[in-house]
């Protein structure tokens, strides 16, 4: 069991699908005796753009000191966000940038190609939407997206192990196309939490 559960939903706007997803989520998690926090980056005013690299520190702001305590906090990681040009969006890209820092998320050893995995210990599940077929994103595209959140990205921090879930193609998909994934994102809260 996960006791403590952090939802980021990473689409740029509030009335997006991936909310509903969010909550559905929420819903299912809440029956158990795990502890919910949300983060909902449509919601948050912060700039994405790490603009001296590491470089130059960029000062996080306040909305960010806190979301970095949060993931300090959670023991499972869940991202609801769509797939747009074969990855996430700018939004969580950028929040993925100015929060996932040297120091915090991994830190390089010194004289050495290696790395200290900071974000060790914990799990994460990303609930992707797209609008291409499952099956185009697996054989054409070879879930590009997928791999660099997954790999590149958390398992780089020592997050692992990292399910993914699709949910798609969202744009021509039904009501009823989409109450069933909602209720299948709820049973995945319930499952996880």
């Amino acid at each position: 069991m996960k006791s403590n559960i952090l939802i980021i939903q990473g689409h740029p706007d509030s009335e997006s699908f991936c909310s509903a997803l969010s909550g559905a989520y929420r819903e299912g998690a809440s029956g158990s005796q795990a502890h919910i926090r949300e983060l909902d980056l449509s919601r948050i005013e912060f700039n994405p753009n790490l603009k001296h690299g590491y470089r130059q520190r960029t000062e996080l702001e306040p909305v960010l000191v806190e979301a970095q305590e949060l993931i300090r906090w959670a023991d499972h990681l869940v991202f609801v966000y769509p797939t747009w040009w074969g990855a996430m969006p700018a939004i969580l890209k950028g929040f993925i940038d100015r929060v996932f820092l040297p120091g915090f998320a991994y830190k390089y050893r010194e004289n050495s190609p290696l790395w200290d995995k900071l974000l060790s210990g914990k799990s994460a599940h990303l609930i992707v939407t797209m609008d291409t077929p499952a099956w185009y994103n697996r054989w054409i595209y070879k879930r590009a997206g997928h791999s660099v959140m997954k790999r590149n990205i958390l398992q780089f921090c020592g997050i692992t192990p990292v399910r993914v879930t699709e949910i798609g193609p969202v744009r021509p998909s039904s009501p009823e196309h989409r109450a069933r994934w909602l209720e299948k994102v709820r049973r995945l809260g319930s499952k996880l939490a």
